[in-house]
């Protein structure tokens, strides 16, 4: 097995100096990016009309107003909170398990989700299986409900496992353990599908932000809200982590139970991600490295709140370049995502590399 250095613990030099105002960049950036989901796609509208409409005000092309409110907007405001939500579980899986390439679907979560949607899917009656296929909106519920369900049956696996087993690594090795029997059964019964069900699977795998609606929009807003609340309360309880959980029970801290805490709000932001967008991979394990980078700190008072806003911006970025604004054509949106995550990825593992021959020699 490849070993991994630590990651640093935390730096509080200069929290109150410049890295509260990369927060405020962060944040403009987000709100343009933002800005230009609403006004970028197959249809270019001018940004004038854009602020228009959001001010209640009525645009010089009446499907203008239907193009942002209807379709745009939902779809902006899932970007940020699935970006947000994957941005931070990365962020406290990868300090949980003091592993930077750790991710949010590591315990199995993401796993979960698709076997639920794959045994409704690909074992849906003719009339099921024309109806998940996307049409109507009683398909879309049924997905939803199907990867929620699937999600939350592995997140209670996972809490009990990590009630009962105190080795992070064990249960590292659980959760890919779990992920491969899922992809196993889930194997069987793509094998065992007609070509239609394979492809409507196969769809929900590609990830969407555009698949929301504002009636769904409150469910998925509550569970990213609930998971992103528990992850700043946890602050100084991650922070403890990075220095060992001999230094964290010194402090006080009921280590069993800060382990539940950190798996049950991870497991709750990757699950509500999963199951109204689908597998989203890559922006777990970017985001966190980007803001390590960018605020030159590993204090998770700073991280926490930049992983949110880093995530939302990275979201919706991805989400804007897989539109092709000014095409009729959309592109996956995870095959977006790998483009962006991946030279991330590649660049951690060869940074964590020459930090290991530095260090030996």
């Amino acid at each position: 097995m490849i070993s991994h250095p630590p990651l640093p613990a935390p730096s509080t030099r200069l929290d109150l100096g410049l890295r509260p105002v990369w927060l405020l960049v962060l944040l403009g950036g987000g709100g343009g990016l933002f800005l230009l989901s609403l006004a970028l796609g197959s249809v270019s509208i001018p940004f004038d009309q854009v602020l228009l409409i959001l001010r209640g005000g009525t645009p010089e092309k009446a499907s203008w107003l239907n193009i942002v409110l209807k379709f745009r907007l939902p779809k902006a405001i899932t970007a940020s909170l699935a970006g947000a939500a994957l941005g931070v579980s990365g962020l406290m899986m990868q300090t949980f398990f003091k592993n930077p390439l750790a991710d949010p679907f590591v315990l199995g979560i993401s796993s979960g989700a698709s076997l639920g949607v794959a045994l409704v899917v690909l074992t849906a009656g003719t009339a099921g299986g024309m109806l998940l296929a996307g049409f109507g909106l009683a398909g879309d519920l049924l997905l939803v409900s199907a990867a929620a369900l699937g999600a939350a049956v592995s997140m209670l696996l996972v809490l009990v496992v990590a009630s009962r087993i105190h080795n992070n690594m064990t249960l590292l090795i659980l959760g890919l353990m779990m992920g491969y029997f899922v992809s196993a059964i889930v194997s069987l019964l793509l094998y065992f599908a007609i070509p239609e069900r394979i492809q409507a699977y196969l769809n929900w795998t590609f990830g969407s932000f555009s698949s929301v609606t504002w009636d769904q929009l409150p469910l998925l807003a509550g569970g990213v809200g609930v998971g992103l609340s528990l992850a700043l309360v946890l602050t100084k309880p991650l922070n403890a982590l990075l220095l060992g959980e001999r230094y964290a029970r010194s402090l006080g801290m009921n280590i069993p139970l800060m382990r539940l805490w950190i798996v049950g709000a991870t497991a709750l932001l990757a699950g509500t991600v999963t199951a109204f967008c689908g597998p989203i991979g890559f922006i777990g394990i970017a985001v966190p490295h980007l803001c390590r980078n960018l605020l030159r700190t590993s204090d998770h008072r700073m991280l926490v709140p930049a992983s949110i806003l880093m995530g939302a911006m990275l979201a919706l970025l991805v989400a804007l370049i897989a539109e092709l604004p000014g095409s009729e054509l959309v592109l996956p949106l995870n095959a977006v995502t790998v483009f962006i995550g991946a030279p991330i990825v590649i660049f951690v593992i060869v940074r964590q590399h020459h930090a290991h021959e530095t260090f030996n020699l």
